[in-house]
This record gives structure tokens, sequence and C-alpha cells, in this order.
């Protein structure tokens, strides 16, 4: 069939890319405020692209076009920084717990809590509120807005707060079931017990959090709030240095639990004087019949649905990897981090570019070329990520070494982790090329499709990794979950073809993916044949010398690789510059 008539929805366009963001910060709150900052700032512009530029507001939001490329260079630069700070937490973290059972305890204790929020609060909430809430401003109804965002403020602290209340006062009853087999002792499953109580109430302070930041995010005020998260970071490996002292023995890890309540405290409370300074005042009104409020659940619904299913998905990770050892919840979840920052770098900045051309397709009814740019973006993805995977694969071992190898994170850390990372990177360019076919779907106002899609594959995850735990070890569910992302592209892709009548260059994608698995070899080879010679003239005793080895192999590897692809004539390479050109000029 063909595409549906007319631009999407403000509210249409961010719940794609508030997924993506979750994709990419693998479940950390400081990746979600930065998500709904993005998200805000799109739907903000799209209401004021509608105006001219310099009208008259009133007492709506000010117009944003001013400040647009100023905003967008704020919260790149603020991103950038918090990612390198969450890096930095992740390393401290490792060097002090390694992938110890404590390690692991505080794994399921926050996966766990971060699933409530993923499913009721901050980044759905944000992106479903900001389209309306900026709505009420554009048409000057400053009051309404006010008792909007009021009562959503009371909906949030009442029912998140009496959900958090829930989950702390029975902790003990809920957190042992995602403990299963006899691996963990009874002293670890007591300390899950314990982290989860401390770390519960981040769901209820990111749910106002996240109302807070599109409200001030809805009067163009970024700056604050995209420099939350990286000050959540900074919080967080504060505590860890200055509280760990203070516990002994595998109590040490509460330090970590209080950093991230810190943390999250300390981010809410970054916003309030931006409200202060807009003069937004909220009041006690409660209207639950308030149709606008059921509109702004209402679009959350797809966007919770897509989150908690991402969550989920990392939950049966650590659950299963509970019946492996104390240690692979940890291990597994490390290996996550390490694999999630290509996927970040390049197809989440890809997926972001083709988004507005999707979208422009669309609104023409143009289904050729819609097809045609899914085709290009997917070849582009593989351009991308196959030999990131690639890479991945060759390194595994010494990359993980670089990262996490300090303090207490040994060589038997390393050993888990590598294997774990091996087996993710199969993955990689399957999640890439979902992320796009997601996109399309939610430029085609189709969101409950992959939605759906989504769902059945965690049973395809938690079938597989619960069959392959036992002969595989730690590879197990990791397995499963690349298995799951293949599966996830390929029913994408099906149902795709069936909406476009019609495939998207499939034989040109073959066609280039041979090329680009060709190109893969010469930079496998290039890789390892640099990083051995160099590993075993300078060793990996040192964090410099681990630097030389994987930093001179991928150089070299990425020189290869890009003299391939030119020889090769893959188009798709010089496509993606002339996007990214085209990107940095509309900013």
């Amino acid at each position: 069939m063909s595409p549906t008539p007319g631009s999407p929805e403000p509210g249409s366009e961010d719940p794609a890319a508030l997924v993506d963001a979750e994709s990419l910060g693998g479940t950390s709150p400081d990746m979600d405020a930065a998500a709904g900052a993005l998200a805000a700032r799109r739907a903000v512009e799209h209401l004021d692209a509608e105006h001219e530029a310099g009208e008259d507001r009133g007492e709506g939001a000010p117009p944003a076009r001013a400040g647009m490329a100023r905003n967008t260079a704020i919260f790149s630069i603020a991103t950038g920084l918090s990612r390198i700070a969450g890096l930095a937490r992740e390393i401290v973290a490792a060097s002090y717990f390694g992938t110890s059972g404590p390690a692991s305890a505080f794994t399921i204790a926050f996966q766990v809590p971060n699933l409530v929020r993923g499913l009721f609060a901050d980044a759905a909430l944000s992106a479903a509120f900001v389209p309306i809430f900026a709505e009420y401003l554009e048409q000057r109804r400053r009051r309404e807005a006010i008792l909007l965002a009021s009562t959503l403020f009371w909906i949030i602290l009442l029912v998140l707060g009496a959900l958090t209340a829930l989950f702390i006062v029975g902790a003990g009853v809920i957190m042992p079931i995602f403990i299963p087999g006899d691996q963990f002792s009874q002293q670890l499953v007591d300390l899950t017990v314990g982290l989860s109580q401390v770390l519960f109430p981040v769901v209820v302070l990111l749910g106002i959090n996240g109302l807070l930041v599109g409200i001030a995010n809805s009067y163009h005020h970024f700056t604050i709030p995209a420099l939350a998260p990286l000050v959540w970071n900074i919080v967080i490996i504060g505590a860890l240095i200055a509280l760990r002292p203070m516990f002994h023995g595998e109590n040490q890890i509460y330090a970590y639990a209080i950093g991230v309540l810190i943390g999250t405290i300390v981010q809410l409370l970054m916003v309030v004087p931006v409200l202060t300074k807009i003069d937004f005042r909220l009041k006690f009104h409660l209207d639950w019949r308030n149709p606008d409020v059921i509109r702004v659940f209402r679009l959350m619904l797809p966007v919770t649905i897509g989150l908690g299913v991402i969550n989920v998905d990392l939950l049966i990770n650590s659950v299963v990897g509970a019946l492996i050892s104390q240690d692979a919840p940890r291990a597994i979840d490390a290996a996550f981090r390490i694999y999630m920052l290509p996927q970040g770098v390049f197809s989440v900045a890809l997926a972001t570019v083709l988004f507005p051309s999707l979208s422009r397709l669309v609104a023409r009814r143009d289904t050729n070329g819609l097809r045609a740019l899914v085709g290009t973006g997917t070849r582009q993805n593989l351009l991308l990520l196959i030999p990131a995977a690639v890479a991945t694969m060759v390194l595994a071992k010494p990359i993980v070494e670089l990262i996490y190898q300090y303090g207490k994170f040994g060589v038997a850390s390393t050993d888990q982790v590598s294997t774990a990372l091996l087996w993710f990177s199969f993955s990689l360019p399957f999640a890439g090329v979902n992320l796009l076919l997601t996109r399309t779907f939610f430029s085609l106002q189709r969101p409950w499709i992959p939605t759906a899609l989504a769902a059945a594959n965690l049973v395809v995850n938690l079938a597989l990794s619960l069959l392959l735990y036992k002969p595989f070890g730690i590879a197990g569910p990791v397995i499963g979950t690349a298995v799951a992302s293949a599966g996830m592209t390929f029913a994408q892709g099906w149902y795709l073809r069936r909406e476009l009548d019609g495939s998207f260059e499939g034989r040109a994608t073959l066609l280039a993916t041979g090329k680009i698995l060709l190109a893969s070899v010469l930079l496998a080879a290039v890789i390892y044949g640099v990083w051995w010679p160099v590993d075993q003239a300078v060793g990996d005793a040192t964090a410099v010398a681990r630097l030389l080895g994987v930093g001179l192999s991928l150089v070299a590897g990425v020189l290869a690789y890009m003299t391939a692809i030119h020889f090769l004539r893959i188009p798709e390479a010089e496509q993606i510059s002339a996007f990214v050109m085209r990107r940095r000029r509309g900013a």
C-alpha cells in the first residue's frame, strides 16, 4: 500500500529517535535525558517552522530558529562529553568491582528499576508531552499549558511514587525472581535486594525529570538539560571514589548505587532554576479527565512498549547469565557497553540524517523514492557496521583489555567479556539496519509494526538463550540476542516490503554486501597483521602499550578498507559524505 499522506505529527517522529537513543545508551538515564532533550527540540522546531521568524508570540514559546544551530551544537557537544564521562564511569566501576558477584548484583538491581523507568518515565513521557505542551504555547494558552503540566506532575508523583514504594517494600520477594538457579549465594541475593531498594527511587525522580525537561525544552532552554547527563556521570564517579572506602567487602558496591541515586537527584535539581527563570510554576491541579492528558498517554504507548522491549531484552541476558555464573550478568553487560559504541557513532547518526528525507518522501507519497532511500540507507549501514563488527571480532580481547582491565578487572574478567563481545559483534550490522527500518515505519506512521515484531523477538531471544546457555556458557544468551536481531531485520524487511508494494533494491544490496564483506576480509587481515607484531614488541602491560596496539591496527585497517571500497566502486561511501554535508548545511 502507499505511504500515509501528510507529514508525520511531531509526536510520531520523536518515538523512533528515542528508541534509537535507548539502544545507544544501553539503559542509562543519562542517554534517556539526552534523547528527551533532542526529541523536545525537534518537536518544538517542527511547530515553529509553521511561523515566520520574528513573529510576535505573546505568552507562547519564543521562536526556535534563531538559536537552532547553537542549540544543536550545545546538544551535540554535551552528549559527546556525557558519553565520554559514561565510559569513564564504567572504567572506574570495573576497576573497583571487575565482573565479581557484587557487580552482577548491581547489574540486575539496576536493570529491574530501569525496566520500570523505561515503561513509565522519562524519555517516553518527554516525547509524548512536548508536542501537546508546545501546541498550547503556540496557541497562547499558557494557563492551560500550566494546568496540563501540573496534572501530569501529580499523576507521575502519585502513580510512580506508589509503584516505587511497592517495589521497595516488596523487593525481597520481587528481586529473587530475576535470579534463577543456584549460582548466586543467599548473600548475593540479599545484596541485590538491598541495591534495588536504593535504586528504585530513580523511577519517580526520572519521571518528574522527563516532565520538567520537556517544559524547559519547550521554552527553548537546552543548555542545562543537555549538560545534566554529563553531571550525572561525574557525580557517580565522585561518589564511587569518595563513598567506597566507607563500606566493607561486598557492600562497597553500595557506593555505586548511592552515586546513581545522588546523580539523579542532582540532574533533577539542575532543571528547577530553568523553570524559575521562565516563571513557570506548577499548581496543585489534578484533572484526570483532561483529554490532552489522555492524548499524552496514547502517544506514550508505542514508545513505552518499544523502550520496555529493549530493556526486557537486556534483562533476559542478565537473568539467563545468572544461570551460568555469578560473574556472567556483569560480564555480558560490560560487553554490551562496548558493542553499542560503533552503533552510536555510525547507525544512530546515519538514521538521524536520513529521517527527515524519509518523512518528506512519505509526505509526497513518493513510494518509489522511499524504497530507493531505504535501500540506500541499508547499504550505508552495512558499509559502516560490517567492518566495525569485523574489527570488534578480531580485536575483542585487546579492546576489552584497553577499556576495562585495570584494578580488580583481571584476565579472567577480560576472557569472559571478550567472549560475549565477540558474539555481540555478529548482531551489529543487523541492529543498525533495524534502526533504519524502525524509523521508516515511524515515518509511515506505522509504529505498532516494529513494536509488535520487537515483542515477538523477545520470545525468540529468551527461547534461544535458555537453549544455548548450558552448551555455550556466557556466549549462549548473546548468541540468542544476535539471532533475534537478525530475525528482527528480516521480519521488518518483509513487512516493509508489503507496506511499500515492492522490494527496496534487494539485488543492489546483495551486490554491495558482497563487496563490503570482501573489503572487510582485507580489513581483518590488516588489523591482525599490524596488531600482532606491535603486541609482541610492546606487550600489553600498560594502557599506553594497549592503546598503541589497538590504535595502530585500527588506523591501518580503516585505511585498507577505505582503499578497498574505493577500488570496488561502492557508491554509498560517497553518499554518506554527501548526506552529512547536507545535514550540516541545514543545521
